[in-house]
């Protein structure tokens, strides 16, 4: 939470495994039936949103390059797109969301990275996730 912007219910990581300075992290997410989305999606038959691993990943992403930025506070991580989303597996409550993030490429305040998400050792997302580093609005960031 101290790297992360969001909160209750929209922080998808519970905790970080592995950080391998600005190249590779690893994250969890635990899912549990308690989750806000599980009321509609589905009612009988409870599977999380593919958006929301989609958001877990970038998430977990997200703390590795927060943790480097000199004025994290004064700036905001935009998920800017996504390449090559691919979902194998529903994910269920009481799974466990394991994250792994690798750093393709990085320009200034651009960049890319590789994912995925596993249960028990099974792919259930695979993506590569780009984003933005911007000034928080009304911030000057200097």
């Amino acid at each position: 939470m101290s790297f992360l912007p969001h909160r209750y219910p929209f922080l998808l990581v519970d905790r970080i495994l592995e950080v391998e300075g600005d190249k590779r992290i690893v994250g969890l997410k635990n899912v549990t039936i308690n989750e806000p989305f599980f009321q509609g999606h589905f009612p009988g038959a409870p599977v999380m949103p593919g958006v929301l691993i989609l958001e877990s990943m970038a998430q977990v992403a997200g703390v590795m390059i927060y943790r480097d930025l000199p004025d994290k506070h004064s700036k905001l991580i935009y998920f800017t797109g996504i390449e090559n989303a691919k979902f194998r597996r529903p994910v269920l409550p009481g799974d466990q969301l394991r994250i792994e993030m690798e750093l393709l490429n990085r320009r200034d305040n651009f960049g890319k990275m590789s994912g995925q998400a596993t249960v028990d050792g099974k792919l259930v997302a695979e993506a590569i996730v780009k984003f933005a580093i911007a000034d928080r609005p009304g911030q000057s960031g200097q």
